[in-house]
């Protein structure tokens, strides 16, 4: 499967969609970051080609030797992405499916109505434009009125509300301590143990051990709603 994760507008969480969501769950597609000026995974210490919107054709002719592939698509980059992306006959068919992380402030939404629309354009099949509601206070349907009725009315995008996450401090923590949430599932050091033996006046160490001590308090059951969200998104 290959998926490209964009939108018109920044911070609705390219990133942590690419690296926490379809990463460890796409067979080790590769990541190729459409980027040139915020994070990407490979902040994260995940193994990603970075590139530019102009640099489509490099980007295209990858695509056609892989069978899995994750491209994070930056807001600075996604007007060159697709107006070189049009230069190619039928290259949008390359991608299995677009998805589009929103988040639930006005103009978010309206950005990513604006990108559904760009996709709609190009000729981009509705079964294969997807939204992924993220950092979810509480309910999408309360607080994305806009994406749904949106979807409702044009049949341009599937916007399933089971398709989330929702907002949780892990995020932050994974961002501070550059790493993914695979990579904390996987470890096995026991923090509780280092804390206890840790001297108590090193208090830089104390924060770090502390802080990954919570890591894994949290990395579980944000996991299951993970494994859940890409469920509903490829549904």
């Amino acid at each position: 499967m290959k998926v490209a994760v964009l939108n018109y507008t920044g911070s609705v969480g390219k990133t942590v969609v690419a690296s926490h969501l379809l990463a460890p769950r796409m067979n080790g597609a590769q990541i190729f970051a459409v980027e040139s000026t915020n994070e990407t995974g490979a902040d994260l210490g995940l193994a990603v080609d970075q590139l530019r919107g102009e640099h489509f054709g490099r980007l295209f002719r990858e695509l056609l030797t892989r069978d899995d592939a994750i491209v994070d698509v930056g807001a600075s980059n996604i007007e060159d992405f697709l107006n070189h992306m049009m230069r190619y006959e039928g290259a949008h068919e390359e991608m299995s499916c677009f998805v589009l992380p929103v988040i639930n402030t006005g103009k978010a939404q309206r950005e990513t109505i604006k990108t559904v629309a760009a996709l709609a354009e190009l000729g981009v099949d509705p079964e294969r434009v997807r939204i992924l509601f993220n950092r979810v206070e509480s309910s999408v349907e309360d607080e994305f009125p806009s994406i749904l009725a949106y979807a409702a009315k044009t049949g341009e995008v599937q916007a399933n509300p089971k398709a989330a996450i929702y907002e949780n401090e892990v995020f932050e923590l994974l961002a501070d301590l550059r790493t993914t949430l695979a990579d904390v599932l996987a470890d096995q050091t026991d923090y509780r143990a280092l804390l206890k033996a840790a001297d108590r006046n090193d208090h830089a160490r104390i924060s770090q051990l502390s802080n990954r001590h919570a890591l894994r308090a949290l990395a579980q059951p944000v996991d299951r709603q993970m494994n859940a969200a890409f469920a509903a998104l490829f549904a």
